[in-house]
Formats: structure tokens, C-alpha cells, sequence
């Protein structure tokens, strides 16, 4: 468990970074944004990699279960990764999507953190979902406040084609279907669908 809360502090703190990035401005300034997007990248490869692993330590571990979701909840879970896998595609391509839901990324984290709180409540995933929930949620609340101070750029459609939308809903509900077949067994160790 000791790994998973070292990575999550890594991972989420290296992500936090653009928070408090105005305040650091003479840092930014120094050593040019693009060595500290470096080492921001690299802290967060290493948060990620320990998160990975010490979320696994704590699985065979068998830490205990806190909360015992209905069975039905798995379904939900599979509804509501359907909007979380578009508006994480929007994030990368503009489009209308991108437009509406102005942060698309903290949107597609909250999403996800909440459906999978709601169908696991053994004690290393209340801790890994509800830290990258209040993670987005601080993000998105700190994104506000920098687009209305000007230190962030909200995202404008321009000459976006139409196209772009139809292009995220595709891409994001194939990335669906291959993770509820295959990927989420493959990468996570749970498959979604059993024979």
C-alpha cells in the first residue's frame, strides 16, 4: 500500500504542477518550460509505473473491503465509461466536444474515479479512485481560476470542422469496446467480459 500512496503523491503532485505554475514564474522562467515539462513527465512515468505496481502489491495483499457494491453496479460502471472514453478522446482532438465540456480530460477522470468507486470498495481502490477524483476536481476548480486571472487560455473552436465531433465519438466508443473486450483485462488484470 506504502508504493501506491508514494506513487499517487508522485503522480498526482507532478500533475498538480500547473496549479501553482504562476507562482513559479520566475522558475519558468530560468530554466524555459521545457526542461520542467521534462521532469514533470519523468515524475509522472515513475508515479505511474509505482501505482501500477503497488496497486497490484495491495490486491494480492487482500486488503479489506470497506463498502460491498450490488452486483448491478458493474453495469453502470459499463454505462458511465462510455461518456468518460469520448470526452478523454476530446481532450486530444478539438471539436465541439472539447468546446462544451471545456476541460475534457478532468471531466473523463472524474467520470471514471466515480463509476469505479461505485463498483469497488476494497481499500486500495476507494484510495487510488478518490485521490484522482479530488485530484480532478481541484484541477478543474484551478483551471477557473487561471482562465479568469489570464494565466490560461480556454479553448477556442475556430475553423474546427464539423467532422471533429463524429471523429471523437468513434474513436472514443471504439476505445471502449476494445478496453470492455479485451484492454481492461490485458492492462488491468480484471476482464470485463468472462464466458
Amino acid at each position: 500500500m506504502t508504493l501506491l500512496i508514494l506513487g499517487l503523491v508522485l503522480f498526482i503532485g507532478a500533475h498538480a504542477f500547473p496549479m501553482f505554475a504562476a507562482r513559479h514564474k520566475a522558475a519558468v522562467e530560468r530554466y524555459g518550460l521545457g526542461p520542467i515539462k521534462g521532469v514533470v513527465s519523468v515524475v509522472s512515468l515513475i508515479g505511474f509505473v509505482m501505482i501500477i505496481y503497488g496497486y497490484g502489491q495491495a490486491r494480492t495483499a487482500g486488503m479489506p473491503l470497506l463498502y460491498q457494491p450490488p452486483f448491478w453496479m458493474s453495469h453502470v460502471v459499463w454505462l458511465l465509461m462510455i461518456p468518460a472514453m469520448i470526452v478523454l478522446v476530446a481532450a486530444y482532438i478539438p471539436s465541439r466536444i472539447k468546446l462544451w465540456t471545456k476541460h475534457p480530460m478532468l471531466l473523463a477522470v472524474k467520470i471514471w474515479a466515480t463509476a469505479h468507486l461505485l463498483a469497488n470498495g476494497e481499500l486500495q481502490s476507494v484510495v487510488l479512485f478518490s485521490s484522482f477524483l479530488a485530484w480532478a476536481v481541484i484541477a478543474r476548480i484551478s483551471a477557473k481560476r487561471r482562465e479568469r486571472a489570464g494565466y490560461l487560455k480556454p479553448f477556442e473552436l475556430g475553423d474546427t470542422p464539423a467532422a471533429n465531433d463524429l471523429i471523437v465519438v468513434v474513436i472514443g466508443a471504439t476505445a471502449y469496446v476494445a478496453f470492455l473486450l479485451w484492454l481492461h483485462g490485458a492492462l488491468i488484470g480484471v476482464p470485463l467480459m468472462v464466458p
